[in-house]
């Protein structure tokens, strides 16, 4: 029998939900300039239907006890028992842009845990959104190391050398595919931390400075 040509088309309609709370910098009123952006995630002891939980660790601790960081910080709680799914991640990025003064080649992601997965998993599917990504004690697909090579996306890891709950091996993995592409990446151990290598991390004023350092594209 003869093989036929035929098409397919069909509208696909797909809601998401999350709650997720948001900072904007004390001086966010006084101008009408546009301001970074940074998306936290994270891990998943936080995840539920309490957002106040997210204020545990990360940025959102620093902010709640009165940090004021140059950074417009969107951070999304994960629902019970899910993890982080790229594509929502994408839809509450744009819809946060699109409705606050953002500079879109200064948007950011972090995230710990469950959250550094996260990390990768939206910077691999999508490597151009981002001008600087720093994922901790998280891991990923191999695969998504090339699209971030290609995209010249900037990368720091972090991880503790005594993590038994994700092991060192997992942040290594990543940046071991990042070279084998061709790629530069930041890759910081810390010899004595276990599972919390986020308090440390996020206690460093250089992270900072290294995401307000890159733009998109530059």
């Amino acid at each position: 029998m003869a093989q036929v040509a035929h098409s397919f088309e069909k509208e696909i309609t797909r809601s998401v939900s999350l709650q997720y709370l948001l900072y904007l910098p004390d001086s966010y009123s006084d101008s009408e300039k546009e301001w970074p952006f940074m998306l936290f995630l994270h891990g998943a002891g936080e995840r539920g239907d309490k957002v106040d939980q997210v204020k545990k660790h990360g940025p959102p601790k620093l902010v709640e006890a009165g940090k004021d960081l140059p950074f417009i910080i969107a951070s999304p709680q994960c629902q019970k028992d899910k993890r982080w799914d790229p594509h929502t991640l994408s839809f509450l990025v744009d819809d946060i842009v699109s409705n606050h003064r953002i500079d879109v080649d200064r948007i950011y992601v972090t995230g710990l845990s469950m959250g550094g997965y996260g990390t990768w998993a939206i910077a691999g599917e999508n490597p151009t959104r981002f001008a600087a990504v720093a994922p901790i004690c998280g891991g990923g697909a191999r695969s998504w190391a090339r699209g971030i090579v290609k995209e010249k996306l900037p990368v720091w890891v972090f991880h503790g050398a005594k993590d038994q709950t994700v092991p060192l091996e997992e942040s290594q993995r990543m940046v071991d595919a990042i070279k084998h592409f061709g790629g530069d990446v930041k890759f910081t151990i810390y010899p004595e931390a276990k599972h919390d290598s986020w308090t440390e991390a996020y206690d460093t004023p250089e992270l900072y400075e290294w995401f307000l350092s890159h733009k998109r594209g530059s």
